[in-house]
């Protein structure tokens, strides 16, 4: 499904857990607070307010994340139905829908980002993947269009891309593939098409932005609960440098 059926999705789920969320709160603010005179009405406001806050953080979050990886790490936005990351060597990985298949391509040879189009250093249809510096060698399913949603494993051409010569070659057996490897000194290994995108799809910037989306929620949390404590145990006499009003 595309990008804003999924954000649809997230809104109105995140909504509901807002709405169960801010009831939650207050219902546990009045009855802690029920003994506090008039000033527990402000911390009352601000646990029905304070889940709805999360929403609207988490939103402005996701914005600022998604643009930043598109414009700056040229990666996905971590929704929607494509994922798609840069190689060292110039080239990329795209997987659209499913993740047992993806696509391998030269982003510089291609018109636009919105898709990827057939070209002599694009491979549609990759299962396995090995890259080794300059070289991408791969074994890749020519039937891959008609198994999309059956997790399917099977392949029937094996290539080599070197990113340095941009020349592109195609083998008929992983023997062969092999010593071609051998050739060029690599010790052949390929492994999934998804666990070579996730090597190259995360970075630093990925934990960093997780981190920012957890902690900030967290750190308003413990401030509310910190001052619902203190009008509890101050009751109606609560200093105002401790109420916060």
């Amino acid at each position: 499904m595309g990008i804003a059926v999924v954000l649809i999705i997230y809104a109105v789920a995140l909504s509901i857990a807002a709405c169960i969320g801010s009831v939650v709160l207050t219902g546990i603010t009045s009855f802690l607070t029920r003994h506090s005179g008039p000033r527990r009405k402000f911390a009352i406001i601000a646990s029905a307010l304070f889940p709805f806050i999360c929403v609207v953080y988490a939103g402005g979050w996701f914005i600022g994340y998604a643009v930043i990886n598109s414009t700056i790490f040229h990666r996905d936005p971590g929704l929607g139905d494509s994922w798609e990351t840069p190689l060292p060597n110039g080239y990329a990985l795209m997987m659209i829908d499913v993740t047992d298949v993806g696509i391998v391509y030269n982003p510089k040879t291609q018109p636009h980002n919105d898709g990827v189009i057939s070209r002599d250093d694009a491979v549609f249809g990759v299962r396995q993947l090995q890259v080794s510096n300059e070289l991408i060698f791969g074994a890749s399913d020519s039937g891959y269009s008609g198994q999309t949603g059956r997790d399917s494993d099977f392949v029937d051409t094996y290539f080599e891309l070197n990113t340095t010569k941009k020349t592109h070659a195609e083998f008929q057996s992983l023997d062969e593939l092999r010593r071609r490897a051998t050739s060029e000194g690599v010790v052949l290994h390929l492994r999934p098409f998804a666990s070579v995108f996730s090597d190259y799809r995360y970075t630093w910037f990925d934990y960093f932005a997780g981190v920012m989306l957890l902690s900030l929620p967290a750190v308003g949390f413990l401030l509310l609960a910190w001052w619902v404590w203190r009008i509890r145990r101050y009751g109606p006499g609560l200093p105002v440098n401790l109420a916060g009003t």
